[in-house]
Protein backbone atom coordinates (compact mmCIF):
# COMPACT_ATOMS: atom_id res chain seq x y z
CA UNK A 1 0.00 0.00 0.00
CA UNK A 2 2.78 2.11 1.24
CA UNK A 3 5.36 1.94 -1.66
CA UNK A 4 4.13 4.20 -4.24
CA UNK A 5 4.16 7.15 -1.58
CA UNK A 6 7.98 6.25 -0.07
CA UNK A 7 8.73 6.48 -4.20
CA UNK A 8 7.62 10.22 -3.88
CA UNK A 9 9.25 10.47 -0.59
CA UNK A 10 12.60 8.98 -2.24
CA UNK A 11 12.25 11.31 -5.72
CA UNK A 12 11.91 14.52 -3.19
CA UNK A 13 15.07 13.64 -1.54
CA UNK A 14 17.07 12.96 -4.03
CA UNK A 15 16.23 15.86 -6.04
CA UNK A 16 16.86 17.66 -2.66
CA UNK A 17 19.97 16.41 -2.12
CA UNK A 18 21.26 17.05 -6.03
CA UNK A 19 20.25 20.73 -5.05
CA UNK A 20 22.12 21.04 -1.99
CA UNK A 21 24.86 19.96 -4.00
CA UNK A 22 24.37 22.10 -7.02
CA UNK A 23 24.51 24.93 -4.30
CA UNK A 24 27.63 24.06 -3.07
CA UNK A 25 29.10 23.83 -6.01
CA UNK A 26 27.49 27.33 -7.13
CA UNK A 27 29.07 28.62 -3.85
CA UNK A 28 32.29 27.85 -4.48
CA UNK A 29 31.99 29.83 -7.76
CA UNK A 30 31.11 32.45 -6.48
CA UNK A 31 33.93 32.66 -3.94
CA UNK A 32 36.32 31.85 -6.75
CA UNK A 33 34.79 34.79 -8.72
CA UNK A 34 35.64 37.25 -6.44
CA UNK A 35 38.91 36.04 -5.77
CA UNK A 36 40.15 35.66 -8.91
CA UNK A 37 38.40 38.46 -11.16
CA UNK A 38 36.56 41.02 -8.98
CA UNK A 39 35.02 41.40 -5.88
CA UNK A 40 31.50 42.48 -7.22
CA UNK A 41 31.29 39.79 -9.19
CA UNK A 42 29.91 37.22 -6.87
CA UNK A 43 26.32 38.78 -6.49
CA UNK A 44 25.98 39.39 -9.87
CA UNK A 45 25.97 36.15 -11.06
CA UNK A 46 24.29 35.11 -7.34
CA UNK A 47 20.96 37.22 -9.04
CA UNK A 48 21.38 35.93 -12.34
CA UNK A 49 21.73 32.46 -11.47
CA UNK A 50 19.06 32.69 -8.94
CA UNK A 51 16.58 33.89 -11.65
CA UNK A 52 17.46 31.39 -14.13
CA UNK A 53 16.72 28.88 -11.44
CA UNK A 54 13.23 30.18 -11.00
CA UNK A 55 12.77 30.36 -14.83
CA UNK A 56 14.48 27.31 -15.99
CA UNK A 57 14.97 24.70 -13.11
CA UNK A 58 12.35 24.74 -10.42
CA UNK A 59 10.26 22.40 -12.03
CA UNK A 60 9.76 19.19 -10.36
CA UNK A 61 10.74 16.68 -12.48
CA UNK A 62 11.87 13.38 -11.28
CA UNK A 63 13.34 12.32 -14.14
CA UNK A 64 15.37 13.06 -17.79
CA UNK A 65 13.17 14.81 -20.33
CA UNK A 66 15.10 12.12 -22.76
CA UNK A 67 13.41 9.15 -20.97
CA UNK A 68 10.75 7.47 -23.10
CA UNK A 69 7.41 6.93 -20.86
CA UNK A 70 7.04 2.96 -21.07
CA UNK A 71 3.30 2.21 -21.72
CA UNK A 72 1.65 -1.03 -21.58
CA UNK A 73 -1.79 -0.88 -23.05
CA UNK A 74 -4.22 -4.19 -22.56
CA UNK A 75 -4.40 -6.78 -25.26
CA UNK A 76 -7.22 -5.97 -27.69
CA UNK A 77 -7.39 -2.27 -28.20
CA UNK A 78 -7.41 -1.45 -31.63
CA UNK A 79 -4.38 -0.43 -33.23
CA UNK A 80 -4.65 0.75 -37.10
CA UNK A 81 -1.97 1.41 -39.03
CA UNK A 82 -1.42 5.47 -39.65
CA UNK A 83 1.60 7.19 -40.96
CA UNK A 84 2.52 11.07 -41.04
CA UNK A 85 2.75 12.97 -44.30
CA UNK A 86 4.51 15.84 -43.87
CA UNK A 87 2.62 16.97 -40.11
CA UNK A 88 -1.04 15.36 -41.42
CA UNK A 89 -1.86 11.75 -40.11
CA UNK A 90 -3.42 9.60 -42.65
CA UNK A 91 -5.09 6.25 -42.07
CA UNK A 92 -3.82 3.49 -44.04
CA UNK A 93 -7.65 2.30 -44.77
CA UNK A 94 -10.86 3.67 -44.02
CA UNK A 95 -11.75 4.47 -39.64
CA UNK A 96 -15.07 3.86 -38.55
CA UNK A 97 -15.15 6.09 -35.51
CA UNK A 98 -17.97 7.48 -33.93
CA UNK A 99 -16.64 10.35 -32.23
CA UNK A 100 -16.44 9.37 -28.17
CA UNK A 101 -13.84 6.99 -29.10
CA UNK A 102 -10.35 7.27 -26.62
CA UNK A 103 -7.64 8.40 -29.56
CA UNK A 104 -4.08 7.84 -28.27
CA UNK A 105 -1.11 8.83 -30.89
CA UNK A 106 2.49 7.09 -29.47
CA UNK A 107 5.24 9.56 -30.98
CA UNK A 108 8.66 10.64 -30.52
CA UNK A 109 8.74 13.97 -29.84
CA UNK A 110 12.45 15.80 -29.82
CA UNK A 111 13.10 19.79 -28.31
CA UNK A 112 14.67 21.89 -30.65
CA UNK A 113 17.29 24.45 -29.14
CA UNK A 114 14.15 26.79 -27.93
CA UNK A 115 12.37 24.47 -26.35
CA UNK A 116 15.24 23.96 -23.45
CA UNK A 117 13.96 27.58 -22.37
CA UNK A 118 10.20 27.62 -23.37
CA UNK A 119 7.88 25.07 -22.83
CA UNK A 120 7.97 22.88 -26.47
CA UNK A 121 4.46 21.71 -27.67
CA UNK A 122 2.50 19.97 -30.24
CA UNK A 123 -0.14 21.41 -31.81
CA UNK A 124 -3.32 19.65 -33.24
CA UNK A 125 -5.26 21.10 -35.76
CA UNK A 126 -7.53 20.13 -38.73
CA UNK A 127 -11.60 20.95 -39.57
CA UNK A 128 -13.26 22.38 -36.46
CA UNK A 129 -10.67 20.15 -34.24
CA UNK A 130 -7.93 22.43 -32.73
CA UNK A 131 -5.47 21.24 -29.36
CA UNK A 132 -2.03 21.34 -28.05
CA UNK A 133 -0.70 19.59 -25.69
CA UNK A 134 2.99 20.44 -24.14
CA UNK A 135 6.07 18.17 -22.59
CA UNK A 136 8.71 18.78 -20.73
CA UNK A 137 11.72 21.25 -21.97
CA UNK A 138 14.36 19.63 -23.56
CA UNK A 139 12.19 16.03 -24.51
CA UNK A 140 13.47 13.76 -26.86
CA UNK A 141 11.71 10.66 -26.42
CA UNK A 142 8.38 8.78 -26.67
CA UNK A 143 5.12 10.27 -25.59
CA UNK A 144 1.44 9.81 -25.97
CA UNK A 145 -0.65 12.70 -27.75
CA UNK A 146 -4.74 12.31 -26.78
CA UNK A 147 -6.29 12.86 -29.80
CA UNK A 148 -9.71 12.01 -28.30
CA UNK A 149 -12.03 14.77 -29.62
CA UNK A 150 -10.36 15.10 -32.87
CA UNK A 151 -11.92 11.76 -34.38
CA UNK A 152 -13.81 13.79 -37.46
CA UNK A 153 -10.74 15.57 -39.04
CA UNK A 154 -8.74 12.00 -38.42
CA UNK A 155 -11.22 10.31 -40.71
CA UNK A 156 -11.45 13.45 -43.18
CA UNK A 157 -7.51 13.10 -43.35
CA UNK A 158 -7.31 16.69 -42.08
CA UNK A 159 -5.43 15.99 -38.69
CA UNK A 160 -2.02 18.29 -38.46
CA UNK A 161 0.08 17.32 -36.19
CA UNK A 162 2.58 20.35 -35.79
CA UNK A 163 5.38 20.40 -33.09
CA UNK A 164 5.83 23.93 -32.22
CA UNK A 165 9.56 24.32 -30.01
CA UNK A 166 9.78 20.93 -30.88
CA UNK A 167 9.46 18.20 -33.87
CA UNK A 168 7.23 14.92 -33.80
CA UNK A 169 9.92 12.36 -35.50
CA UNK A 170 9.70 9.05 -37.30
CA UNK A 171 6.12 7.24 -37.61
CA UNK A 172 3.12 6.95 -35.22
CA UNK A 173 1.10 4.40 -33.95
CA UNK A 174 -2.59 5.09 -33.22
CA UNK A 175 -4.84 3.37 -30.93
CA UNK A 176 -8.33 3.74 -30.35
CA UNK A 177 -10.10 2.25 -26.76
CA UNK A 178 -13.67 2.15 -27.08
CA UNK A 179 -16.32 2.55 -24.13
CA UNK A 180 -19.66 3.21 -23.30
CA UNK A 181 -21.06 6.59 -22.43
CA UNK A 182 -20.51 6.58 -18.38
CA UNK A 183 -22.69 9.69 -18.40
CA UNK A 184 -25.71 7.54 -19.22
CA UNK A 185 -24.85 5.54 -16.07
CA UNK A 186 -24.94 6.02 -12.50
CA UNK A 187 -21.89 7.48 -11.06
CA UNK A 188 -20.10 7.33 -7.90
CA UNK A 189 -17.15 9.63 -7.10
CA UNK A 190 -14.66 8.85 -4.10
CA UNK A 191 -12.88 11.94 -3.26
CA UNK A 192 -10.21 11.47 0.08
CA UNK A 193 -10.66 15.30 0.28
CA UNK A 194 -12.98 18.53 -1.03
CA UNK A 195 -12.04 18.92 -4.29
CA UNK A 196 -10.46 16.22 -5.44
CA UNK A 197 -14.05 15.01 -7.13
CA UNK A 198 -14.08 18.13 -8.90
CA UNK A 199 -10.14 18.51 -9.93
CA UNK A 200 -10.62 14.81 -11.31
CA UNK A 201 -14.16 14.80 -12.93
CA UNK A 202 -16.38 17.50 -12.42
CA UNK A 203 -17.14 17.24 -16.41
CA UNK A 204 -18.31 13.61 -15.84
CA UNK A 205 -20.40 14.07 -12.65
CA UNK A 206 -22.24 17.24 -13.73
CA UNK A 207 -23.38 15.17 -17.17
CA UNK A 208 -24.17 12.04 -15.27
CA UNK A 209 -27.84 10.54 -15.59
CA UNK A 210 -26.98 9.97 -11.25
CA UNK A 211 -24.48 11.27 -9.66
CA UNK A 212 -22.99 10.71 -6.20
CA UNK A 213 -20.71 11.93 -4.15
CA UNK A 214 -18.56 10.48 -1.32
CA UNK A 215 -15.61 12.32 0.79
CA UNK A 216 -13.69 10.61 3.07
CA UNK A 217 -11.87 13.63 5.02
CA UNK A 218 -12.34 16.95 6.53
CA UNK A 219 -8.95 18.12 5.01
CA UNK A 220 -8.57 20.20 7.90
CA UNK A 221 -4.71 20.12 8.29
CA UNK A 222 -2.18 22.94 6.81
CA UNK A 223 -4.27 25.59 8.38
CA UNK A 224 -2.07 27.86 8.34
CA UNK A 225 -4.45 30.45 6.13
CA UNK A 226 -6.72 30.30 8.85
CA UNK A 227 -3.97 30.76 11.70
CA UNK A 228 -3.03 34.27 9.75
CA UNK A 229 -6.77 35.23 11.38
CA UNK A 230 -5.63 34.84 14.82
CA UNK A 231 -6.46 31.81 15.37
CA UNK A 232 -4.81 29.27 17.62
CA UNK A 233 -3.72 25.89 15.54
CA UNK A 234 -6.14 23.66 16.80
CA UNK A 235 -8.78 25.78 16.29
CA UNK A 236 -7.49 26.77 12.54
CA UNK A 237 -8.00 23.42 11.61
CA UNK A 238 -11.05 22.71 12.89
CA UNK A 239 -12.79 25.80 10.67
CA UNK A 240 -10.61 24.80 7.52
CA UNK A 241 -12.20 21.40 8.25
CA UNK A 242 -15.57 22.43 8.59
CA UNK A 243 -15.41 24.85 5.91
CA UNK A 244 -14.43 22.30 3.64
CA UNK A 245 -16.61 19.80 4.76
CA UNK A 246 -19.05 22.31 3.57
CA UNK A 247 -17.39 22.40 0.28
CA UNK A 248 -17.95 18.99 -0.07
CA UNK A 249 -21.86 19.17 0.36
CA UNK A 250 -22.24 22.39 -1.07
CA UNK A 251 -19.82 22.53 -4.50
CA UNK A 252 -21.65 19.54 -6.55
CA UNK A 253 -24.95 21.69 -6.41
CA UNK A 254 -23.15 23.85 -9.15
CA UNK A 255 -23.28 20.91 -11.01
CA UNK A 256 -27.14 19.73 -10.08
CA UNK A 257 -25.95 17.04 -7.96
CA UNK A 258 -28.81 16.54 -5.12
CA UNK A 259 -27.54 16.98 -1.37
CA UNK A 260 -29.56 13.55 -0.73
CA UNK A 261 -26.46 12.76 -2.94
CA UNK A 262 -23.28 13.78 -1.19
CA UNK A 263 -21.89 12.53 2.04
CA UNK A 264 -18.72 13.51 4.40
CA UNK A 265 -17.25 11.23 6.19
CA UNK A 266 -15.13 13.42 7.78
CA UNK A 267 -12.17 10.85 8.60
CA UNK A 268 -9.02 12.83 9.57
CA UNK A 269 -6.60 14.25 6.91
CA UNK A 270 -3.78 11.53 6.10
CA UNK A 271 -4.66 9.60 8.94
CA UNK A 272 -6.19 7.37 6.34
CA UNK A 273 -2.60 4.96 6.07
CA UNK A 274 -2.60 4.45 10.03
CA UNK A 275 -5.91 3.83 10.00
CA UNK A 276 -5.76 0.99 7.71
CA UNK A 277 -2.36 -0.29 9.59
CA UNK A 278 -4.28 -0.67 12.84
CA UNK A 279 -8.20 -0.91 11.56
CA UNK A 280 -9.61 -1.08 15.17
CA UNK A 281 -7.45 1.95 16.99
CA UNK A 282 -9.25 5.26 16.58
CA UNK A 283 -6.93 7.62 14.63
CA UNK A 284 -6.90 11.64 16.15
CA UNK A 285 -6.48 14.65 13.95
CA UNK A 286 -3.18 15.26 13.55
CA UNK A 287 -3.84 18.96 13.95
CA UNK A 288 -7.59 19.78 15.12
CA UNK A 289 -7.08 18.33 18.76
CA UNK A 290 -10.30 16.42 18.17
CA UNK A 291 -10.93 12.44 17.87
CA UNK A 292 -14.50 12.58 16.72
CA UNK A 293 -15.39 12.66 13.28
CA UNK A 294 -19.28 13.55 13.72
CA UNK A 295 -17.85 17.30 14.18
CA UNK A 296 -17.09 17.40 10.20
CA UNK A 297 -20.27 15.35 9.35
CA UNK A 298 -22.81 17.78 10.50
CA UNK A 299 -24.31 18.54 7.13
CA UNK A 300 -25.37 15.09 5.97
CA UNK A 301 -28.87 14.14 5.58
CA UNK A 302 -28.63 10.85 5.94
CA UNK A 303 -27.65 8.56 9.04
CA UNK A 304 -24.30 6.43 8.48
CA UNK A 305 -23.07 3.13 10.54
CA UNK A 306 -19.99 5.32 12.35
CA UNK A 307 -22.50 8.23 13.58
CA UNK A 308 -22.90 5.54 16.55
CA UNK A 309 -19.60 5.95 18.22
CA UNK A 310 -17.40 8.92 15.40
CA UNK A 311 -14.56 6.86 16.15
CA UNK A 312 -11.57 7.16 13.24
CA UNK A 313 -10.92 3.47 12.63
CA UNK A 314 -10.51 1.90 9.50
CA UNK A 315 -13.30 -0.79 10.11
CA UNK A 316 -15.60 2.35 10.34
CA UNK A 317 -14.93 3.73 7.08
CA UNK A 318 -15.44 0.72 5.20
CA UNK A 319 -19.11 0.25 7.06
CA UNK A 320 -19.97 3.95 5.71
CA UNK A 321 -18.72 3.18 2.48
CA UNK A 322 -20.66 -0.38 2.17
CA UNK A 323 -24.02 1.52 3.69
CA UNK A 324 -22.82 4.19 0.84
CA UNK A 325 -22.77 1.85 -2.10
CA UNK A 326 -25.68 -0.15 -1.21
CA UNK A 327 -27.64 2.79 -1.07
CA UNK A 328 -26.58 4.45 -4.31
CA UNK A 329 -25.84 1.15 -6.74
CA UNK A 330 -23.29 3.12 -8.35
CA UNK A 331 -22.82 1.33 -12.08
CA UNK A 332 -19.48 3.38 -12.22
CA UNK A 333 -17.27 4.04 -9.20
CA UNK A 334 -14.77 6.80 -9.94
CA UNK A 335 -11.26 6.91 -7.50
CA UNK A 336 -7.55 7.36 -7.77
CA UNK A 337 -5.56 4.84 -9.16
CA UNK A 338 -3.45 3.95 -7.10
CA UNK A 339 0.08 2.99 -9.14
CA UNK A 340 -0.11 6.35 -10.61
CA UNK A 341 -1.33 8.87 -7.94
CA UNK A 342 1.36 8.80 -4.84
CA UNK A 343 -0.79 10.70 -2.24
CA UNK A 344 -0.81 8.17 0.94
CA UNK A 345 -4.67 9.33 1.67
CA UNK A 346 -5.46 8.90 -2.20
CA UNK A 347 -3.81 5.42 -1.82
CA UNK A 348 -5.83 4.49 0.93
CA UNK A 349 -8.92 6.07 -0.38
CA UNK A 350 -8.65 3.24 -3.11
CA UNK A 351 -7.43 0.53 -1.01
CA UNK A 352 -11.17 1.06 1.02
CA UNK A 353 -13.68 0.92 -1.63
CA UNK A 354 -11.46 -2.50 -3.09
CA UNK A 355 -12.32 -3.76 0.65
CA UNK A 356 -15.61 -2.60 1.12
CA UNK A 357 -16.62 -3.97 -1.98
CA UNK A 358 -15.63 -7.50 -1.27
CA UNK A 359 -18.67 -9.93 -0.87
CA UNK A 360 -21.13 -7.09 -1.32
CA UNK A 361 -24.15 -8.26 -2.84
CA UNK A 362 -24.00 -4.57 -4.86
CA UNK A 363 -20.94 -4.57 -7.43
CA UNK A 364 -20.27 -1.64 -10.00
CA UNK A 365 -19.67 -2.62 -13.78
CA UNK A 366 -17.08 -0.17 -14.20
CA UNK A 367 -14.45 0.92 -11.64
CA UNK A 368 -12.41 4.77 -13.01
CA UNK A 369 -9.21 5.40 -11.77
CA UNK A 370 -8.12 9.08 -11.88
CA UNK A 371 -4.64 10.79 -10.57
CA UNK A 372 -4.62 14.25 -9.63
CA UNK A 373 -1.30 13.73 -8.05
CA UNK A 374 1.89 12.38 -9.87
CA UNK A 375 5.08 10.47 -8.79
CA UNK A 376 7.39 12.48 -10.93
CA UNK A 377 6.47 15.36 -12.59
CA UNK A 378 4.69 17.97 -10.28
CA UNK A 379 3.74 20.46 -13.43
CA UNK A 380 1.44 17.07 -14.85
CA UNK A 381 -0.54 18.46 -17.07
CA UNK A 382 1.84 20.64 -18.30
CA UNK A 383 0.81 23.57 -20.44
CA UNK A 384 -2.05 25.96 -19.95
CA UNK A 385 -5.66 26.15 -18.89
CA UNK A 386 -8.10 24.99 -21.88
CA UNK A 387 -5.71 22.81 -23.65
CA UNK A 388 -5.60 18.91 -23.78
CA UNK A 389 -4.42 16.26 -21.53
CA UNK A 390 -1.84 14.18 -22.90
CA UNK A 391 -1.10 11.00 -21.01
CA UNK A 392 1.22 11.07 -18.44
CA UNK A 393 4.64 10.23 -17.77
CA UNK A 394 4.86 6.39 -16.71
CA UNK A 395 7.83 4.50 -16.70
CA UNK A 396 6.71 1.23 -15.42
CA UNK A 397 6.59 -1.42 -18.42
CA UNK A 398 4.53 -4.05 -16.13
CA UNK A 399 1.57 -1.63 -16.17
CA UNK A 400 -1.20 -2.36 -17.81
CA UNK A 401 -2.99 0.88 -18.49
CA UNK A 402 -6.66 1.62 -20.51
CA UNK A 403 -7.12 5.16 -20.82
CA UNK A 404 -10.41 6.94 -20.99
CA UNK A 405 -10.84 10.14 -21.75
CA UNK A 406 -14.42 12.75 -21.81
CA UNK A 407 -13.51 15.88 -23.79
CA UNK A 408 -15.33 18.81 -22.01
CA UNK A 409 -16.19 22.10 -23.89
CA UNK A 410 -15.38 25.67 -23.38
CA UNK A 411 -18.68 26.16 -21.52
CA UNK A 412 -18.14 22.90 -19.21
CA UNK A 413 -14.37 24.01 -18.45
CA UNK A 414 -15.75 27.39 -17.67
CA UNK A 415 -18.39 25.86 -14.95
CA UNK A 416 -15.68 23.43 -13.69
CA UNK A 417 -13.45 26.40 -12.91
CA UNK A 418 -16.19 27.82 -10.93
CA UNK A 419 -16.74 24.91 -9.10
CA UNK A 420 -13.16 24.98 -8.25
CA UNK A 421 -13.06 28.90 -7.54
CA UNK A 422 -16.05 28.08 -4.65
CA UNK A 423 -13.56 25.61 -3.20
CA UNK A 424 -12.06 27.55 0.39
CA UNK A 425 -8.80 25.35 -0.39
CA UNK A 426 -8.29 27.13 -3.55
CA UNK A 427 -8.68 30.38 -2.77
CA UNK A 428 -5.70 31.93 -0.58
CA UNK A 429 -3.37 33.57 -2.70
CA UNK A 430 0.07 31.62 -3.50
CA UNK A 431 3.14 32.54 -1.11
CA UNK A 432 5.40 35.35 -2.50
CA UNK A 433 8.15 33.21 -3.33
CA UNK A 434 5.79 31.37 -5.76
CA UNK A 435 4.28 34.44 -7.22
CA UNK A 436 7.70 35.67 -7.98
CA UNK A 437 8.69 32.72 -9.64
CA UNK A 438 5.53 32.75 -11.96
CA UNK A 439 6.03 36.20 -12.83
CA UNK A 440 10.03 35.13 -14.08
CA UNK A 441 8.11 31.96 -15.97
CA UNK A 442 5.81 34.05 -17.46
CA UNK A 443 8.46 36.86 -18.53
CA UNK A 444 11.20 34.29 -19.78
CA UNK A 445 9.87 30.83 -19.80
CA UNK A 446 6.46 32.34 -21.57
CA UNK A 447 4.16 30.74 -19.29
CA UNK A 448 0.73 32.15 -18.92
CA UNK A 449 -1.48 32.20 -15.98
CA UNK A 450 -4.94 30.39 -16.12
CA UNK A 451 -7.29 33.46 -16.49
CA UNK A 452 -9.23 31.52 -13.99
CA UNK A 453 -7.50 31.90 -10.89
CA UNK A 454 -4.27 31.77 -9.17
CA UNK A 455 -3.77 28.42 -7.56
CA UNK A 456 -1.96 25.74 -9.38
CA UNK A 457 -4.91 23.35 -9.91
CA UNK A 458 -6.95 25.87 -12.34
CA UNK A 459 -3.98 25.36 -14.75
CA UNK A 460 -4.11 21.91 -14.18
CA UNK A 461 -7.60 20.47 -14.22
CA UNK A 462 -9.42 22.84 -16.15
CA UNK A 463 -8.45 21.01 -19.40
CA UNK A 464 -10.40 19.85 -22.76
CA UNK A 465 -9.90 16.64 -21.09
CA UNK A 466 -10.87 14.58 -18.12
CA UNK A 467 -8.49 11.51 -18.23
CA UNK A 468 -9.34 8.28 -16.42
CA UNK A 469 -8.07 4.58 -16.38
CA UNK A 470 -10.27 1.85 -16.50
CA UNK A 471 -9.40 0.04 -13.60
CA UNK A 472 -12.39 -2.87 -14.00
Amino acid sequence: MSQPASRKQQLLKRHRRNKRIGLLIGLLVLIASGVLLAWWLPPVLAVLGWVAHEAWFADHLFYSPKDDYQYSFPAGSEQPAVRLEGDKLVAEHPLQLAGDETLILEVKVKSGWLGRFVDPYVQLSGGESADRQTFERGVNGQRYLNVSGCAQALVAGQLRVRGRYCRVLGQPELRIFRQPDYRQQRIMVVAPHADDAELAAFGLYSQAKEAWIVTLTAGEIEAGHYQQMGLPRAEAARLKGRLRAWDSMVVPRWAGVPEAHCAQLGYFCLQLPAMQGAPDQPMASREADLSDIRVFRQFNLFPLPADQDGAPTWHNLLADLRALILRARPEVIVLPHPSIDPHPDHICAHDAVIEALEGLEWQPTTVLGYANHLHDNDRWPMGNSGDGIALPPVFDATLSLRPCSLPLSLAQQRDKAMALGMMHDLQPRAALKRRIRRSIQQLLAGRKPSPYGENEFFRKAVRRHELFWQLK
